[in-house]
């Protein structure tokens, strides 16, 4: 029996070439289980669902759409212009939550002329149709540290911080930043969004 000379690597590179695709399709599944399993742990805590309540937010959003709220987001940073925020109106937990649009933060001075929103003199860009109730906003406001002015898409169809019952909205009383929406299925209106 003739014993080999030298070296032989060739039987081990195969067994590892074999070995290795196992262990990257094994590293791939585990990576895809994890990212799975931290999404649904990221909104089961730090988020929750609701469901649009009223037409006020179109044509963005629509009754009875469901929206993800991120409720961590504001635990680290404030709201800013233009953020799709959840709140309870003077911190009521028998009301529905409402979803509206930040308009003026705390510091801004506002004011609806002619039908347009002003915010800090300047035609704000959020509102995009003649506005034909002012509310509260008829006369000039100064929002206060912690306060929001908040008016949904549809400002002729939004009960908002235009309605004195309501008013600035107030960063204790706000839940959440909409994070993501659900498709909007309407079988009525036979169309899918």
């Amino acid at each position: 029996m003739a014993r080999r000379k030298g070296l032989s690597f060739y039987d081990r590179k195969r067994k590892r070439a074999g070995s290795s695709v196992f262990q990257e399709v094994v590293s791939w599944g585990f990576g895809i289980f994890a990212s799975v399993f931290l999404a649904v742990v990221v909104v089961m805590y730090f988020g929750m669902t609701i469901n649009v309540v009223g037409e006020s937010m179109r044509p963005g959003l629509y009754n009875g759409q469901k929206v993800y709220v991120n409720e961590f987001v504001y635990l680290l940073s404030k709201p800013k212009t233009g953020d799709v925020v959840v709140f309870l109106p003077n911190g009521n937990e028998h009301s529905h939550y409402y979803v509206k649009r930040v308009v003026a933060v705390p510091g801004d001075h506002l004011v609806i002329r002619d039908g347009c929103l002003y915010v800090n003199g300047l035609e704000s860009a959020w509102v995009s149709e003649e506005i034909t109730d002012p509310g509260i906003a008829a006369n000039d406001m100064y929002l206060d540290a912690g306060e929001y002015f908040c008016i949904g898409d549809d400002p002729n169809n939004s009960e908002d911080s235009r309605s004195a019952n309501i008013g600035p909205v107030s960063d204790k009383d706000i839940i959440g930043k909409v994070w993501f929406r659900s498709k909007y299925e309407d079988s009525s209106r036979g169309f899918v969004k």
